[in-house]
């Protein structure tokens, strides 16, 4: 597909799969490839109850979010810091680090939809279409004044970002759920607020979904003399009076359902219409709770984003220790017992062949339409004398 560069891509006509340049003949994707995510995002905000984003770190967890049909991807701060650094949620990356990282998996995201889009046709294996999820993504308290906060929404904008979201605790942030935040002013955040709006609208891109996070309600310091539940409130009323986000979040500090659905009720009294971002924290024992919110009450509520910040680490981590204490009690026996697993008549873990999820049959394609067969199935080469091996 050649795109006229003289219209945006949002605006081309609609179609369900359309070819790729990056695609040999007879091979396709949807057409949502050129939606520019930010646009998605909003549409899926728009159509759906609420829309669900599984917390992940890495390129690899998103493309298994993608595989696995959710519709957004969220990438987590914590998860970052644990799964880049070995460390807590305290501030301890910078703006770049995140952003690179959120960068590469929008564009592993990107790839991936080519991979499945392939198959393996040498094995019988056929195409996936595949739709590419927004990426939101943890911008913390902004790493810094308005200025580092200009500098990562630009990093972020231009990495393809849908989203991201940011909090108005004083540097060094901690984690939502690590006692002793302490909260800027009001005024402060909005400026950084303002900032995140203006750097993505002249980067040609207003579409960008700006998620305004309060910590008030667990916050031991603050300019205002409110406290608790009522401090947070009153924050969000002022984020929200600025116009600037398009989703409000409140963390909350248990799984408890009142004060959410207090939160909630106040906001809409004054803005009917308000969208909330909500973290279904993995730090709660949500099997202990005798009645756990479900996601379709947090959409009645008015919830419009739901994400588990570490969803993907904590299933990192039991799989992968799974596997460890198996291989240290049996050996070659415990890896061949993963494959059994994976394996199983009618499972549905594309990891299994490492060979088709990280691409092999599509470079192999790619390669030889491109006419670089050390990239195709086969290497040959030619002698001067003519001969081929």
């Amino acid at each position: 597909m050649v795109i006229d560069t003289a219209t945006p891509p949002t605006m081309l006509p609609a179609r369900d799969l359309v070819s790729s340049p990056l695609l040999p003949d007879g091979f396709s994707v949807p057409a949502t490839r050129w939606t520019h995510p930010s646009v998605r995002m909003r549409e899926l905000l728009r159509t759906e109850p609420y829309l669900f984003g599984p917390g992940v770190y890495d390129p690899m967890g998103a493309q298994l979010v993608m595989w696995h049909g959710f519709r957004a991807v969220y990438f987590s701060g914590y998860s970052f810091a644990i799964g880049h650094l070995g460390t807590t949620d305290m501030d301890l990356y910078s703006s770049v680090e995140i952003a690179d990282g959120a960068r590469r998996t929008v564009a592993a995201l990107r790839k991936f939809q080519l991979t499945a889009a392939v198959g393996d046709p040498d094995k019988g294996v056929p195409p996936r279409h595949l739709d590419i999820p927004p990426v939101i993504v943890d911008m913390d308290a902004g790493y810094g004044n308005i200025f580092n906060v200009q500098r990562t929404t630009e990093l972020y904008v231009t990495a393809g970002v849908a989203a991201a979201h940011l909090e108005d605790q004083v540097l060094p942030k901690r984690c939502g759920h690590i006692g002793g935040k302490a909260l800027v002013p009001a005024g402060e955040m909005l400026g950084k607020l303002r900032m995140m709006r203006a750097v993505a609208d002249d980067l040609g891109n207003p579409d960008f979904v700006v998620i305004a996070r309060t910590d008030g309600l667990s916050a031991v310091d603050a300019p205002e003399p409110a406290r608790g539940l009522d401090l947070a409130i009153e924050r969000g009323l002022r984020y929200l009076d600025s116009g600037i986000p398009d989703l409000l979040w409140c963390e909350f500090p248990t799984a408890d359902r009142e004060p959410v659905e207090t939160f909630t009720t106040e906001i809409r009294k004054r803005f009917p219409e308000a969208r909330f971002a909500f973290n279904y924290s993995s730090s709660f024992k949500w099997f202990n709770e005798p009645e756990p919110f479900t996601f379709a009450e947090l959409g009645a509520l008015g919830v419009g984003f739901v994400f588990i910040t570490l969803g993907g680490q904590h299933a990192t981590g039991h799989g992968l220790s799974t596997l460890l204490t198996d291989m240290a009690e049996r050996e070659e026996q415990g890896y061949i017992e993963l494959q059994r697993r994976e394996w199983t008549p009618g499972a549905d873990h594309p990891t299994r062949s490492h060979h088709q999820f990280s691409g092999v049959p599509y470079h192999h394609l790619v390669g030889q339409a491109f006419d670089a067969a050390r990239l195709g199935s086969a290497y040959v080469e030619h002698l001067p004398d003519g001969k081929v091996v």
